[in-house]
């Protein structure tokens, strides 16, 4: 026999308040104290400029990551400890709803204040809450689903759908990813049960509500012919087989390889639990999504964070009947140094090498203003009366958002780019027809311009993306702005 609604909600435990805001707060001032380490990663550049362009959609966003951008430079200034307010935020919420998957699944307050930890030390969720990304905050709504998932499915009361699809609004105004975890859930439901929850009006409810929420996003879609499609096939079609064959390693190391046994115990866990199975099943059905998609393989951390909340009790018990504990505390005092020095910028920029190996955002974040005195430096090339029909053409959204940051001090206009949504913020006007600094390498749109010659290379001082990205001066297009871009553009 199953649980009753009543059995459950008797034994629980109260919530582990006062220990899990200790966590929580020293988790915000951790990254509070290194949020200015290092710099902007390219991607917050791209969500700056976004920002300030504010719309319904982004060929390869919604709008909820590029709102947030705003709203905190806006309070705390467009610098990378004000902007990260929001990925700290994210990161210390993250903590709280985890803590409380662990409550609802009857842990006691030390398993809750542990489950905080292990949180907010595993290496996924120190990246995520250190940048702010769309990732940072599909962490925390797809956390929040896990929680009213199993409210839900253990409870049996229909009306947490209502709950289910406000979070799901949410979640599609930020990515595209999230009906991955609900086909995933519904997968798994229909194989495991309890079906019945699929009998109700409830349900249809909260489908309304969701769609209530999103539907201006997808009314832009709709207008714009869904990019959303063309990006996710670019991504598959350039990286899917490297994401397939690094899937499964990956979701070994991404947390930390200590807390395997830790998301094994939680799938053992809520498997032995009838009510609770369909859960411990998502994971793997959203890994064989995944896969089949060429999906990366950091998108199912979110999920596999709620597994490890649900075993960090089944782990102590099972650690408490061990001798061997010693060697338990060094492995895991081991495993939070390595995420430490991983996820967080910590250190030299000079010893990245190691670690770009597993987070290679570590070196998006270095060199971005030494990247711009180089383009600056090839600027200042172009004779002063020529400067005026000049403009300056970037590969790709990290360069052009770095160049409207800085370069502003460093004399620059505003950059171009054909990339990603800077497409649709071009093309310069037609009377720029002057010289044009050209960042980046390029293939095909490299017949649009004439005259090109490499004037510097970049030393970004760390193994990133940029490093070696030559800047040429070229003395022309070979046809007007407009003319040219539709060939310019280009979606990764």
């Amino acid at each position: 026999m199953g649980e009753t609604a009543t059995e459950t909600t008797a034994r629980r435990t109260p919530f582990a308040s006062g220990g899990v805001a200790v966590v929580a707060l020293a988790q915000a001032v951790v990254l509070t104290v290194l949020s200015e380490a290092y710099g902007f990663h390219r991607d917050e550049f791209y969500y700056l400029a976004a920002g300030k362009r504010l719309a319904w959609g982004y060929v390869d966003q919604p709008p909820l990551t590029p709102v947030l951008a705003r709203l905190a430079t806006s309070l705390f200034g467009e610098t990378p400890a004000g902007l990260r307010v929001v990925a700290t935020a994210a990161g210390v919420a993250t903590v709280v709803v985890l803590a409380l998957v662990a409550r609802e699944l009857d842990a006691g307050y030390a398993a809750q204040v542990v489950t905080s930890v292990v949180t907010a030390l595993s290496g996924y969720v120190l990246v995520v809450s250190h940048l702010l990304s769309t990732t940072t905050i599909d962490m925390l709504v797809w956390s929040v689903l896990g929680l009213f998932a199993i409210k839900l499915l253990r409870s049996g009361d229909n009306r947490w759908w209502l709950a289910v699809g406000a979070t799901t609004g949410v979640a599609l105004l930020n990515k595209w990813l999230v009906p991955l975890l609900l086909a995933a859930l519904g997968i798994a439901v229909l194989i495991a049960g309890p079906r019945r929850i699929f009998r109700t009006w409830w349900l249809f409810a909260g489908v309304a509500l969701a769609l209530a929420l999103v539907s201006p996003v997808l009314g832009w879609e709709a207008r714009h012919g869904f990019p959303m499609f063309t990006v996710a096939g670019g991504i598959s079609d350039d990286d899917g087989t490297a994401n397939r064959l690094t899937f499964v390693p990956l979701q070994l190391v991404y947390l930390s390889p200590v807390l395997v046994p830790v998301w094994l115990a939680g799938i053992v866990r809520l498997w032995k639990t009838p009510r609770l199975r369909a859960i411990a099943l998502a994971y793997p059905v959203l890994c064989v999504l995944l896969l089949l998609a060429g999906g990366k393989p950091y998108y199912s951390l979110p999920l596999l964070m709620v597994l490890t909340a649900a075993g960090v009790q089944p782990a102590l018990d099972w650690f408490a009947r061990r001798r061997a504990r010693r060697w338990w505390l060094v492995a895991a005092a081991l495993g939070a140094i390595v995420s430490l020095a991983i996820g967080l910028p910590i250190l030299p920029t000079a010893a990245l090498g190691p670690v770009l190996v597993l987070n290679k955002e570590q070196g998006e974040q270095v060199g971005w203003p030494g990247f711009v005195t180089t383009v600056a430096g090839v600027w200042r090339q172009i004779p002063g009366d020529d400067r005026a029909d000049a403009v300056i053409f970037t590969s790709n959204y990290g360069e052009a958002g770095a160049v409207e940051h800085f370069g502003a001090g460093s004399g620059l206009p505003a950059p171009y780019s054909g990339h990603m949504s800077y497409a649709d913020w071009g093309p310069p006007p037609d009377r720029l027809d002057g010289p044009v600094v050209l960042v980046g390498e390029f293939d095909r749109p490299a017949r649009a311009f004439t005259g090109c010659r490499v004037v510097a290379t970049q030393d970004t001082g760390a193994d990133n993306d940029e490093q070696g990205t030559p800047v040429s001066l070229c003395t022309g297009t070979t046809a007007p702005w407009s003319v040219l871009w539709p060939s310019l553009r280009h979606f990764y």
